[in-house]
């Protein structure tokens, strides 16, 4: 399968803009994480949670991203922590487990 991410420049070879190929990665990483999220992956749900809330990899919905946020706060309260953050961000990745307690309160 051909992307329809070429073009060719002044030598003939084929180039693809940078922002075209970012784009597109992001779009299959938001697709890949869909998938494992619909399987019942907690971290994906909440990975797939925050990509709604942000508009990264598919479009800004709010309610969509609050909706699988909360579908994994079933089995883990915490993740409430990060459905505001950027995608991939964890509450472990720089909080020590004191301050996410300091925050509960």
């Amino acid at each position: 399968m051909q992307s329809k991410l070429k073009m060719e420049n002044t030598e003939g070879q084929t180039r693809v803009p940078l922002k075209e190929v970012i784009s597109d990665c992001v779009k299959r990483w938001f697709d890949d994480a869909l998938k494992e999220a619909k399987a019942g992956d907690i971290g994906m749900q909440v990975l797939v949670g925050q990509m709604y809330y942000s508009g990264y990899g598919i479009a800004r919905d709010v309610q969509k991203g609050r909706a699988w946020i909360s579908r994994a706060s079933r089995s883990r309260s915490s993740v409430w922590k990060v459905s505001d953050k950027h995608p991939g961000y964890n509450a472990s990745d720089s909080d020590s487990e004191e301050e996410l307690k300091d925050d509960a309160k």
